[in-house]
């Protein structure tokens, strides 16, 4: 593996940020009387709420209509509150900052929005070292449709067999095998029980993809 250049999904690899997400349902759910399970919210991982949404399923669940001008807002304070002290995934500052001086241009490619994405990036002091950040409200498709991957791969001008795409989803290997680049998956605890056969090489974490490179 001796790639030219590498994109990065966001949540779930550069920052362990879907538990939370996913923790933050679980709590409205049970206020509600109701359950969800990590299967059951797998959908989500990957594509955010636009093929599938637990705001739906919470309302065919129980049959009430919410408004979830209210109910988002407060959801999202309560998970942001709890992710105010989280930094980098394992593995992850070491991996770019060796792919920085070898001069390998990196990018973001994620199906959240640039608010959460570029906040996050800037909070870590770490936006400036990629070449770009591509999101789903900058007007592309969620995964696992293929564009964000496109844009991002156009961003950094190297050949999609030259790139490898860094991944946690099944919605992202399918995306990244749609966009014919490789891509190497590193499970974590929400989606390890995920189907990464489209993915060229999966890695238990950063710190893996790293020593392969390294070697």
């Amino acid at each position: 593996m001796k790639p030219r250049g590498i994109i990065f999904d966001f949540d779930g690899v550069l920052v362990d940020t879907e538990w939370a997400i996913y923790r933050s349902w679980v709590k409205l759910f049970e206020r509600e009387g109701q359950e969800i399970s990590i299967e059951t919210y797998s959908p989500c991982l990957g594509a955010g709420y636009s093929h599938w949404n637990p705001a739906d399923y919470l309302e065919t669940l129980t049959g009430k209509k919410y408004d979830w001008e209210i109910e988002t807002p407060a959801r999202q304070a309560v998970l942001e509150a709890e992710l105010e002290h989280m930094g980098l995934m394992p593995g992850a500052l070491d991996l770019i900052n060796w792919c920085e001086a070898h001069r390998i241009p990196m990018a973001v490619a994620s199906s959240s929005s640039r608010r959460w994405v570029a906040g996050w990036l800037l909070k870590l002091h770490i936006f400036d070292k990629f070449a770009g950040v591509f999101t789903r409200t900058d007007g592309y498709p969620v995964k696992p449709d293929p564009a964000l991957f496109l844009a991002a791969q156009k961003c950094i001008a190297v050949q999609p067999e030259h790139c490898i795409i860094i991944e946690d989803s099944e919605n992202g290997t399918i995306s990244a095998q749609r966009a014919k680049i490789p891509c190497v998956a590193v499970p974590n605890r929400m989606t390890q029980f995920s189907d990464f056969s489209r993915a060229t090489q999966v890695l238990s974490s950063l710190h893996d993809v790293l020593h392969i490179l390294e070697a």
